[in-house]
């Protein structure tokens, strides 16, 4: 069984989108942010980059959303979420997930890094303006890339769709808007997926009781 290190509403839904979608049994290990509990040296020695999510397997810890999601579904999900290795629609799903993490995922992730994340010395107010301007670029680009396809890969639901799921999600909840039609509706379409609704409510059930 897979041990999920995550903290609720952060990219460890993705991963836990990821194992619903593919039906797999996991157990999820609540890493409290606030306590500071991903900086304890317990941690640490899983991933030295002291973030979330992680992902221990019977090999190892795995870190980084993307690298995660990637590898649960080559090993469970070949040729149903993620498309066959050398294949151009295996290229062009690699594409979107280096765009996603690079392009449209960045500048939500400036914009909480200066407003909350740094310490207070090293945030810059004008970030949140070029954040903002830098993600409606992006969109523009995610939209043309979209066009009128039902998912990233086409037809074919990926975990790649989870990532930008995710990505429009953080962007609803931080009230940065998104205009283009076929995003707006692509959005509610992947976010719909009853593992999505299973995964969020899952993680959100271990909020610790203080917050």
């Amino acid at each position: 069984m897979y041990t999920l290190y995550g903290f609720p509403k952060t990219r460890s839904v993705r991963v836990a989108w990821a194992l619903e979608e593919l039906e797999l049994d996991y157990h999820y290990h609540l890493v409290n942010l606030r306590a500071g509990e991903h900086l304890s040296s317990e941690f640490r020695a899983l991933n030295p980059a002291a973030k979330i999510p992680l992902l221990m397997t019977d090999d190892g810890p795995l870190a980084e959303s993307g690298a995660i999601v990637t590898f649960l579904a080559e090993k469970h999900g070949m040729e149903e979420f993620i498309p066959k290795p050398g294949t151009y629609q295996r290229g062009r799903f690699e594409q979107m997930m280096h765009f996603l993490v690079t392009e449209l995922e960045q500048p939500l992730w400036n914009m909480a890094k200066h407003d909350f994340a740094l310490p207070e010395s090293h945030r810059i107010r004008a970030m949140q303006d070029t954040a903002r301007w830098e993600f409606e670029k992006a969109v523009t680009s995610f939209s043309h890339i979209l066009a009128d396809n039902e998912f990233i890969n086409g037809d074919v639901f990926t975990v790649a769709d989870i990532v930008a799921g995710h990505i429009l999600a953080w962007a609803k909840g931080a009230a940065v808007p998104v205009d283009a039609e076929n995003v707006i509706d692509y959005a509610k379409r992947v976010l719909s997926r009853p593992a999505y609704e299973r995964a969020w409510k899952n993680e959100t059930s271990h909020l610790p009781k203080a917050m």
